[in-house]
């Protein structure tokens, strides 16, 4: 049975204490990522949703980066959006410049109607390297 390990990045902020979860769950080599949303350190949102989307990814990848990964890691993407019809042009153009090259990790992007306050939530799951 493999222990569980909460991952935090190096600058927490606030919603992990206001709404009392871990960052991330290490869990043998896998390593499972809340959502992430375009917070401030504050906990409040980024009100520009572009910037939302790009701070989302920035809080990932510190979150990442805390467990000895990068979004190469990435093999499984759940993505939230609050109204994905007129926000997936920004969100796959983001997508772009923060994804590399193929192969490209799993993704499904779920439209919801309530997200806390924010537009966009991005949870992964990675494999840790072996160096880690």
């Amino acid at each position: 049975m493999s222990i569980r390990e909460a991952i935090f990045p190096e600058s927490r902020h606030a919603l992990y204490e206001k709404h009392h979860y871990s960052a991330a769950i290490r869990s043998g080599d896998l390593l499972f990522v809340s959502g992430q949303v375009g917070s401030l350190a504050d906990g409040s949102p980024e009100p520009d949703f572009e910037k939302q989307v790009k701070q989302a990814f920035g809080n990932l990848k510190a979150v990442l980066k805390a467990a000895g990964c990068t979004l190469d890691d990435v093999i499984d993407v759940t993505s939230f959006h609050t109204d994905p019809e007129n926000q997936i042009e920004s969100v796959m153009k983001i997508r772009g410049e923060m994804i590399g090259d193929p192969p490209y990790p799993n993704w499904t992007a779920i439209g919801v109607n309530w997200l806390a306050g924010f537009d966009f939530e991005i949870k992964v799951i990675a494999r840790i390297p072996a160096a880690a």
